[in-house]
């Protein structure tokens, strides 16, 4: 057996006859297996068993009375059923097309790799696919915040939130993981470097049935992200907690000298964005230098952004000041919560930012001056 191709599946009755005509077409001259791994309470396990009887690949069905680990469970299943160790994930309402399934294979059997990774995010793939604009967004911002809380092991990942995809199982240790809904890629990525390479594919519509998409996944998504990405993060709430608690005490020591609130939160804004980022560099981000950009540069993108942001978020405290008649203190505390996440994700994703081949060597006596001036604070 050379593939197998394991589909987790809610309820998809209507779909499971397309599907599998389509996947025995796909692979023709693979010599290939679908496992249906089942959490259903329609009669989804009887029409598959039924279209296993006259499928010209072998189809097996496995229905499970528990759903442990939602369909992060139901496919770490399928990786222990398979007679592969070549294991194919994909959706079973053809969302993702059955005929994209050799170009996984063929890039998977170029041996260079672990996971090959079908993305929507290539050559736009995501905007074809999606027919709904608050969706695309949805999508986007949720790949935003997950590679900001992984900038290192999705690096070269553009979609790590799709599930379809093909790896070796003997790559990953399942022990490991602890699936808790649908996007057990990102748990398999986020556990152990793995060598990724990425296919386009276009996010095909749902062929029969309901999305499953819903407000609990959301937040069973937010769960898992939290449960494995907390460290990074935590450790830059702090220290953000700590600037906010800096900003607020110097915007109350100003005002109570008679400084206007304006100028008060200007003062706190530029000593906490110096004082923020040097305790970012050396305790949250301090693995990630020496493939970012010079530590001036670093510097640089962090100082601009930290004001422009200022720029929108002091004009909002005196909106929440002149017009709602919160108190300066107060607007000021609401609006660095706010802007914690903005924060957080650029930091990730474009300070920190792996260096392109051709700059590998720009800047080192910069990062040797800067990384002297993280390691100590406290002399500004």
């Amino acid at each position: 057996m050379q593939l197998s191709i394991i589909v987790p599946t809610f309820n998809e009755a209507a779909n499971m006859a397309e599907l599998v005509g389509r996947i025995e077409h796909a692979v023709r001259g693979i010599d290939a297996e679908v496992i249906v791994v089942d959490d259903s309470t329609d009669d989804t396990p009887d029409v598959v068993r039924a279209l296993a009887a006259t499928a010209t690949i072998p189809v097996r069905v496995i229905h499970r009375e528990e759903r442990a680990g939602g369909l992060g469970g139901a496919v770490l299943e399928g990786f222990e059923a398979a007679q592969s160790d070549a294991c194919l994930v994909m959706d079973g309402d053809l969302q993702h097309p059955p005929e994209d399934i050799p170009t996984l294979w063929h890039r998977f059997t170029e041996g260079d790799v672990d996971v090959v990774v079908a993305s929507r995010y290539q050559s736009g793939a995501a905007d074809a696919g999606f027919a709904d604009r608050s969706r695309v967004f949805v999508s986007k911002v949720s790949t935003a915040v997950t590679k900001s809380m992984f900038p290192v092991r999705l690096r070269d990942v553009s979609d790590p939130m799709t599930g379809f995809f093909v790896l070796d199982r003997r790559s990953i240790e399942a022990e490991t993981l602890r699936p808790r809904g649908f996007k057990i890629l990102l748990e398999i990525l986020a556990r152990k470097p793995l060598r990724v390479a990425e296919v386009p594919f276009v996010f095909a519509d749902r062929h029969a049935g309901d999305s499953k998409a819903s407000v609990r996944q959301g937040i069973h998504f937010l769960s898992q992200l939290t449960a494995l990405r907390f460290g990074k993060m935590s450790l830059f709430a702090i220290i953000g907690g700590l600037g906010a608690v800096a900003n607020l005490a110097i915007v109350w020591a100003l005002t109570a000298m008679g400084v206007d609130y304006l100028i008060a939160a200007i003062v706190a804004a530029e000593a906490t964005i110096i004082g923020n980022f040097l305790m970012i560099e050396r305790f949250v981000f301090q693995d990630m230098r020496g493939a970012a950009s010079g530590g001036w540069v670093r510097f640089a993108k962090s100082f601009g952004f930290n004001n422009a942001e200022a720029l929108v978020r002091i004009p909002l405290v005196a909106l929440l000041v002149e017009s709602w008649h919160v108190s300066a203190v107060l607007a000021t505390g609401i609006t660095l919560v706010l802007a914690f996440f903005v924060r957080f994700v650029f930091h990730s994703l474009v300070v920190y930012a792996p260096r392109k081949p051709g700059e590998a060597t720009r800047g080192r006596r910069i990062v040797e001056e800067i990384d002297d001036l993280a390691s100590a604070p406290g002399e500004l």
